[in-house]
């Protein structure tokens, strides 16, 4: 455990490496670092006196502010890491108070389709999950973590957020690059090594999309499956959340199992709301709802598994015909 003196006696450079947010605290104080080869309290000790007095604090009380900071800002980050193995969901009631007779498991790597008409309570259910209810909601259901009703606190903290949501459209207002982008998110996770997470995040969101873009691409000029490719990417190796939502990502403009088996390589619990047979049939099963209960779960069987090496070879045979078309050629004699 790190402690008052052991911050004191270490090299800023030191302390800067381990923790970046160290300058964030002495540009807040309008106190830029210009030397880093000296330890905590050379630094302090060596601030102009008349700096310290318009702060109107000792030298003392800032290196004691500091080191509140420091403990706030490392409580923030271990908060920011989720050690979520499973998440139960204990069936509660539909609209019309018949009871669901079963309940739901949710593992990281997981794929679960969501199936169900318009206002079928497709949202309700994530949004249960979402707010880890405890027989508190209309629907009476209780979200268990790990087996546990989770703490009070979490319900309302946004660094325990289960879910994170990719809507079908993605609308940018900022007037950045794609690299200050996620450099930005990067900064706000407080990730170690944000050059390698950029790189890696600008290789797979290129992956997915299906034109490529640049890193100093501005972010307003990306395509709706440009966007969505990024946000995928930035979603799978940037965010805390464990669960993943996904709507509607057939009309996305993207590699759609691609963006699957990246998710899942990163742990996460993929929630898709889908009409697509071939993603319907990519999960490991299928959520009915009917009447803004859990219907049925279904099991995604061998023989749908043989019937999706089907269904992708007409996709892909349909992918071909819309290349075509996009090149302008005709599409006679297909048969």
């Amino acid at each position: 455990m790190i402690t008052t003196e052991i911050i004191k006696t270490m090299e800023l450079q030191s302390l800067i490496q381990q923790h970046p947010y160290t300058e964030d605290f002495f540009h807040m104080m309008g106190i830029p670092i210009k030397n880093t080869q000296c330890t905590l309290e050379q630094y302090i000790h060596h601030i102009d006196p008349l700096l310290i007095e318009d702060l109107g604090i000792e030298k003392e009380g800032l290196f004691q502010q500091f080191f509140l900071y420091m403990e706030q800002m490392e409580h923030i980050k271990k908060g920011m890491h989720l050690d979520i193995q499973l998440i139960t969901i204990l069936g509660g009631r539909d609209k019309s108070g018949i009871p669901e007779k079963t309940n739901l498991y949710l593992r990281p790597g997981e794929v679960v389709c969501i199936v169900g008409p318009t206002g079928s309570g497709k949202s309700r259910l994530l949004g249960d999950i979402e707010w880890m209810a405890q027989k508190d909601t209309p629907t009476q259901r209780q979200i268990l973590i790990n087996g546990h009703a989770p703490p009070p606190e979490w319900r309302f903290s946004s660094e325990h957020k289960l879910v994170a949501q990719l809507s079908q459209n993605m609308n940018f207002v900022m007037d950045i690059d794609v690299c200050n982008f996620i450099k930005i998110h990067a900064e706000s996770r407080m990730t170690d090594h944000k050059d390698e997470k950029i790189e890696e995040i600008f290789f797979h969101a290129n992956r997915l999309a299906g034109e490529a873009f640049r890193l100093d691409t501005p972010i307003t000029s990306l395509s709706g499956g440009q966007s969505r490719a990024l946000m995928i990417a930035d979603t799978a190796c940037l965010s805390i959340s464990p669960i993943v939502l996904i709507d509607e990502i057939e009309n996305a403009g993207i590699d759609r199992k691609e963006a699957l088996e990246l998710l899942v390589k990163k742990d996460k619990i993929i929630l898709m709301a889908t009409h697509d047979p071939i993603l319907a049939l990519m999960g490991n099963r299928r959520i009915v709802i009917k009447n803004g209960g859990i219907h049925k779960i279904i099991e995604t069987t061998e023989e749908e598994k043989k019937n999706l090496i089907k269904l992708e070879e007409i996709d892909r045979a349909m992918g071909k015909y819309r290349e075509m078309l996009r090149r302008g050629l005709t599409l006679g004699n297909l048969i």
